[in-house]
């Protein structure tokens, strides 16, 4: 896990509190805000900018309604780097 990226991460709490949501488990945005206590509307921007930074992955893309999102690896990477 490169320092650039962790410091992205750490300039955020509403990044690292989605990281901590999710975790090991595969959520949908409304769980994953929920269990953050962030608005749902704004976990979808933080989720574009952890999918651009490779730290999430959406599993069903191409759904419009109850996408599933899960950590990749460097994201499990960074959420160990977290605790």
């Amino acid at each position: 896990m490169d320092e650039t990226t962790i410091k992205y991460v750490n300039r955020s709490k509403y990044r690292v509190r989605t990281l901590k949501a999710i975790g090991n488990d595969v959520k949908m945005p409304k769980e994953i805000a929920e269990d953050s206590g962030i608005l749902q509307n704004h976990i979808s921007n933080v989720l574009r900018q952890l999918k651009e930074k490779d730290l999430v992955e959406c599993l069903n893309p191409s759904a419009r309604k109850g996408r599933l999102y899960r950590l990749s690896e460097d994201g499990l990477d960074m959420l160990n780097e977290l605790k």
